[in-house]
């Protein structure tokens, strides 16, 4: 035995900071690499070729492809992420109203029939009916 232990204050706290600044650097480095890989995917203006180009650019030089990927492309990124947020919003929102219309919603002709059925038995009066047809009505 030499007589050295290896303590936990041996690591000094700023070598900590560091450790934890690189790591951080890393993890945030391939975000950026998949997202511009995912973004070249995802544009449709750029044929087959062009991709193929951006994503051999991105993996042999990364940092020069990322950078120049950025500079050159990088406003249409944004905009490329919100129509596609913006397609799957409206895809969720058709999908929720057709199950929601067949799960036992009804349509106006229905709601209509009904409240003539409570008009007639005297349940509702005309002024209360009138709202309500109009309300259907939108």
């Amino acid at each position: 035995m030499n007589g050295y232990v290896n303590l936990a204050y041996d690591y000094p706290l700023l070598g900590a900071f560091w450790t934890m600044m690189l790591l951080f650097l890393w993890v945030l480095w391939f975000f950026l690499l998949f997202r511009i890989i995912v973004d070249v995917f995802r544009d449709d203006d750029l044929n087959g070729w062009a991709k193929a180009a951006w994503l051999l650019f991105v993996i042999v030089l990364p940092f020069l492809g990322v950078f120049v990927y950025l500079i050159a492309r990088g406003r249409g990124m944004g905009k490329r992420e919100q129509d596609q947020a913006r397609t799957q919003k409206q895809a969720l929102d058709s999908y929720i109203r057709e199950t929601a219309a067949g799960a036992g919603g009804r349509s106006g002709v229905e709601e209509l029939a009904k409240l003539s059925e409570m008009k007639a038995r005297g349940d509702i009066s005309d002024e209360e009916f009138r709202r309500a047809k109009e309300k259907i009505l939108q």
